[in-house]
């Protein structure tokens, strides 16, 4: 299958999985996640305000920063992923795509961000990632260099193979 095949065979298994046990499956994905020991000794962490789509991660975002987690999300500015701070209270407002966005300033150092999770159509076990086809995630994370990359899906987004091209960051890890 091509990459617009695989989307269009993700999107079908999506809605062929109800709401409620789309949940659960999120729940115990994030659960697996925060077990992790680059989790754990994380002090700054690149999430991602889900949509409804993707594993969600509206809870973790508050718990991180209750773990004492430094939190990061991204912006989506033209082309580019920009990253900004979330704090506890902070307003989000609806940006590009329908994805909520902290509206703060740019942080740039890059090299305070411990561990990166990602979201995607589809992943292999060994870490390839396909996403929605725009490059913004690759782009941010060849600039940025996290040291640990966490793809987060449901496990039928997990697939034994999918096409690789050289710009394509692979994750460290997939977690489902």
């Amino acid at each position: 299958m091509d990459k617009k095949e695989i989307r269009a065979e993700i999107r079908r298994r999506k809605g062929l999985c109800p709401q409620e046990q789309r949940a659960e499956l999120s729940r115990a994905a994030i659960e697996r996640l925060q077990q992790t020991a680059q989790w754990q000794q994380a002090h700054t962490v690149l999430l991602y305000h889900s949509l409804p789509d993707e594993v969600c991660t509206h809870d973790l975002i508050p718990e991180a920063i209750r773990q004492g987690k430094r939190v990061l999300l991204p912006v989506v500015v033209g082309d580019e992923l920009e990253l900004r701070e979330y704090q506890e209270g902070s307003q989000l407002a609806e940006g590009a795509f329908h994805i909520q966005e902290p509206t703060g300033t740019a942080v740039t150092d890059f090299a305070t961000i411990d561990l990166a999770v990602i979201p995607g159509v589809a992943f292999t076990a060994g870490g390839l990632r396909l996403g929605r086809g725009r490059g913004y995630y690759d782009r941010l994370l060849s600039r940025a260099r996290v040291p640990y990359l966490i793809g987060l899906c449901w496990p039928f987004q997990l697939l034994p193979d999918l096409p690789a091209e050289p710009h394509d960051v692979k994750m460290d890890e997939v977690i489902c």
